[in-house]
């Protein structure tokens, strides 16, 4: 069906007038992105609120949630690398909602955090101005391929309307904390009423009633999930701010930028995500994750058995975690991690007698004069300082330590043992303390034979020690454990890898956190009525340069006027002084996906009786939380386990329905492309790079090193999606994007390749399409049996496919389907419409436009997906009769066309050959394909 638009155009190109190419198909691409926008096509009803119209028509039909990985706007827009999880996921939405669910399908973008304020820095613009303009390109650009979002549900963290939720949900975790009874959050207002009723002890042991204001507030801000404190963190000078673990590199570096990062003691933002974490392992169970990453989250939160031993020492005693109680007795020194804050206590002011040389740590010594204990861990404190956690674990080249001038006594062995400071032993594992025994651990032995410590264990009284074949080391940990509990010197525990989430961040692009502080340097949680705490205009928002041993100054605090306030909170008008951190570039990716749920609601995150709509699941066997959760495999430890965190705390409060925030997840590949360096190292645009007729490459006429990797903008091997949809159209980069191989596994980038693709769609155009008039060229003629065999066994085969992202399988399918079409003339529209309607979750502007030449006035976006009739599929089979030695014995059905081989691979197989040949001996077996087998055994 044609209308007044779709006339043919003069041509003088020589081709026909109604030729599927890149003229034709943008034309047609334009125009049904804005039909589906005008009719709001891909609009999904809400059973409550103003996106409500429409819900009616959802009656009875199964709920699916589709989601893709929140993207941030990049300034130099999309590579071609970018959409393959948006087009997968584009493509399963819509084959669920031609499948008959009432799809919710969204998009918005994370616009806080560093990349976005890096780069208005690197702009000289305002990071608010520069946000916009590459949200705007963005949304152009994905519009262009026409996915099928729904427009009314788009967020951006920057806004000020969604960060009054993000810090609404701040505040809901500060003003909570975990029962280690159930492990469970809870409001505050029940541990206040614990502590006053006595039902809790207070910590210090003093009664709640003695306690003055001041008091009774820092007992309870001691145990909240959102707490200050003082942590040794990821110091940045480059980027002037601190960053999490996982945002340094293995080489001590930050991720953004490539700038040094140094280990600093700072007052910061804690969130106390450990209370979670074996929650956090338990529920990997049931969800529909691959495997590769609950390993990833698992290894990360390190969950590890063990026990907690007490070293007699200086002071209260030195406590340490280890996996492996049963080798106390090998333990013949103790390390530290040198942020441990028992060191002051523990080191004396003079070397014991004896100390050797190398215990002293003299390469830090910086000249002749005395070199006291003190001096000695004061220097390799401050070599440690400037190394990155991550580099102190991964680095082995050389072991590094420092003798503390103290000593430890065995608790078993009664020997006492020194004790060290290592750069490898780490404040946030376990207790900050190991027992070492270097004849059972290899990292130990080496540490050992650096410093000449002993590797076996003196001899000492090893009295009720559970002993094995070793009187020095036991296999059974739990008899240890036990002799140390009845001993009073340890008792069993588990411990975890994962640290508190360090939640500040001194930059100025991000949320503002909803807290002040009053005159005892308290904080207090700002009213729900003075949300959003919104930022202040700022035209200098540069960090303050730093030297490696500067502390901090973030960029909130040149606004002064902003940074102190006068609020009345409810005893009566006060000065107060605002946090100056922002929070990390996390938060608002902690809960994204329930404001896309109702995100014109004012009055709360999500309205309860929407968020029990869409995330409870529709199949009882399945979790709750979004149905399916596409992206990159490299938020693991960082975007997924917040997420979860956060997600948990709401559904212990009350405010969400399911355990879990996504049931089924799914990582994409990557686009893989050729980049050059030049001879600094230094990437050079690839597009430019010129290759010589001897296999080199060059650029601007220098020798360039090609290298291997990922699409990126860093690499400068980014190919834009404009230049492709000028050249082929957006359907042609989607059908490649997905038909180029599993879409979980990586794939490398040639240009070239993208135009057999166009051949499939210029072939299925014409097929149906006549390209000197534009009509269809259908007719009502029913299809050969043969080739509705073909067509159902497709359908059966791509439903399959499309419910299980492999697209790549279903487009190979789709093809020899097309093809076969090909040689009929004119298509059956039996044939014709299935087909179309199978490729239009891959390519729908081109569906859109076929189906509606031939005669459908209704988008086909919600058209019923076609169903396999099993007995259409089936193959003919004969049945033919089974000889032995020239009687017929049994029968056997086979196809039609069955060979030699696939004859007698069924017979062979069949029950009643193995019971009509037992005991005899099977010379040969003779098949006539289609008529008769005849089986030959000795004697005959």
């Amino acid at each position: 069906m044609m209308n007044e638009n779709e006339k043919a155009d003069d041509r003088d190109d020589g081709h026909p007038p109604f030729r599927y190419d890149a003229r034709m198909a943008n034309e047609i691409e334009l125009r049904w992105q804005e039909r589906w926008e005008r009719e709001g096509t891909f609009h999904s009803p809400n059973p409550a609120g103003p996106l409500g119209e429409g819900i009616d028509r959802m009656a009875g039909r199964r709920r699916s949630y589709v989601l893709d990985m929140f993207p941030y706007p990049s300034g130099v827009g999309l590579h071609v690398g970018h959409p393959l999880g948006y087009i997968g996921t584009d493509v399963y939405a819509r084959y669920r909602r031609m499948a008959g669910d009432h799809v919710m399908h969204a998009f918005g973008y994370d616009a806080f955090g560093l990349p976005a304020e890096q780069y208005a820095i690197d702009t000289g613009r305002h990071p608010r101005d520069t946000t916009a303009v590459n949200i705007a390109a963005m949304r152009r650009q994905l519009r262009r391929l026409g996915l099928g979002h729904d427009l009314r549900r788009e967020v951006a963290t920057s806004d000020p309307a969604f960060y009054r939720w993000t810090q609404w949900l701040f505040l809901r975790i500060f003003n909570a904390w975990v029962d280690e009874r159930t492990g469970r959050a809870r409001p505050i207002e029940d541990l206040v009423a614990e502590f006053a009723s006595g039902a809790r002890a207070v910590p210090g042991g003093r009664d709640w009633a003695e306690l003055d204001e001041t008091e009774r507030r820092r007992a309870v801000d001691g145990h909240r999930l959102a707490y200050v404190s003082e942590e040794p963190v990821n110091w940045c000078p480059g980027l002037g701010t601190v960053l999490a673990n996982e945002e340094v590199t293995a080489e001590g570096r930050s991720e953004v930028g490539d700038h040094p990062v140094y280990r600093r003691p700072l007052r910061q933002w804690m969130l106390r995500i450990t209370a979670f974490a074996q929650r956090l392992i338990d529920d990997l169970d049931g969800l529909a994750w691959p495997d590769s990453l609950k390993r990833t989250q698992r290894s990360w939160i390190g969950a590890g058995d063990g026990a907690r031993i007490t070293f007699p020492a200086a002071g209260e005693g030195i406590e340490v975690f280890t996996t492996r109680p049963d080798t106390l007795p090998g333990a013949t020194y103790v390390v530290l991690a040198p942020e441990h804050p028992m060191v002051g206590e523990l080191v004396p002011d003079a070397w014991p007698g004896g100390t050797p040389r190398a215990w002293r740590y003299p390469q830090g010594r910086a000249n002749e004069r005395e070199w006291t204990p003190r001096d000695a861990v004061g220097a390799y404190r401050k070599r440690v300082e400037r190394l990155s956690e991550r580099r102190r674990t991964t680095d082995t080249s050389e072991k590094t330590g420092v003798f503390t001038g103290a000593y430890a006594v065995n608790p078993v062995t009664q020997t006492p043992i020194p004790v060290f400071l290592a750069d490898y032993v780490l404040m946030g594992y376990g207790t900050g303390a190991i027992m070492a025994v270097p004849a059972h651990d290899q990292r130990d032995l080496e540490f050992a034979t650096e410093f000449g410590l002993p590797v076996h264990p003196e001899k000492g009284p090893l009295e009720e020690w559970p002993t094995g074949q070793d009187s020095a080391c036991v296999a059974d940990g739990a008899a240890a454990i036990a002799w140390l509990e009845r001993h009073g010197v340890g008792k069993g525990a588990r411990t975890y890898r994962l640290r508190d989430w360090l939640f500040s961040r001194q930059r100025y692009w991000g949320e503002p956190f909803p807290i002040v502080y009053d005159e005892h340097g308290l904080p207090v949680a700002l009213p729900e009525s003075a949300l959003p705490v919104r930022l202040p205009e700022m035209t200098d928002f540069r960090p303050e340069p730093q030297t490696d041993d500067d502390p901090p100054v973030p960029p909130l605090a040149k606004a002064r006027e902003w940074a102190s306030v006068e609020l009345d909170l409810g005893d009566g008008p006060k000065r107060y002084r605002r946090e100056l951190n922002t929070m990390p570039q996390w938060a608002g990716s902690c809960w994204y996906y329930l404001r896309y749920l109702d995100p014109t609601n004012d009055e709360a995150f999500v309205d309860p009786e929407v968020e029990r709509y869409w995330m409870p699941s529709s199949d009882p066997e399945r979790p709750g939380g979004v149905d399916l959760y596409v992206g990159g495999g490299e938020h693991a430890v960082l975007h997924l386990l917040y997420a979860r965190f956060w997600h948990k705390v709401l559904y212990d409060l009350g405010h969400v329905s399911t355990k879990e925030p996504f049931a089924r997840l799914f990582n994409q590949g990557y686009v893989l492309a050729d980049a050059f360096t030049d001879e600094r190292g230094m990437y050079v645009p690839a597009a430019e790079v010129v290759q010589g007729g001897d296999g080199s490459f060059t650029y601007q006429g220098r020798p360039v090193a090609r290298r291997a990797g990922r699409m990126g903008k860093s690499r400068k091997n980014g190919v834009s999606p404009d230049d492709l949809y000028e050249r082929y159209g957006a359907d042609t980069l989607r059908l490649h994007e997905m038909g180029m191989g599993p879409l979980d596994a990586d794939r490398p980038w040639h240009t070239d390749d993208i135009a057999g693709v166009h051949r499939f769609l210029q072939r299925l155009w014409r097929n149906i399409v006549d390209e000197e008039t534009g009509r269809p060229r259908v007719t009502d003629i029913p299809p050969s049996p043969d080739m509705l065999r073909r067509l159902h066994q497709t359908i059966a085969i791509v439903r399959q496919d499309f419910g299980e992202l492999r697209y790549n399988t279903a487009i190979a399918r789709l093809t020899e389907l097309n093809t076969h079409a090909a040689k009929l003339d004119p298509m059956p529209r039996q044939l014709a419409e299935p087909l179309i309607l199978m490729v239009a979750p891959l390519v729908p502007h081109i569906a859109e436009e076929l189906w509606s030449r031939l005669g459908h006035e209704e988008s086909l976006a919600c058209a019923p997906f076609p169903e396999a009739d099993a007995s259409l599929a089936a193959e003919p089979s004969v049945t033919i009769p089974v000889q032995i030695d020239g009687r017929t014995r049994f029968t056997l059905e086979v196809p039609a066309d069955a060979d030699h081989e696939h004859t007698e691979r069924r017979l062979t197989t069949h029950p009643d050959y193995a019971r009509h040949t037992a005991g005899l001996t099977v010379r040969r077996v003779v098949i006539v394909p289609g008529r008769i087998a005849n089986i030959v055994t000795t004697g005959c």
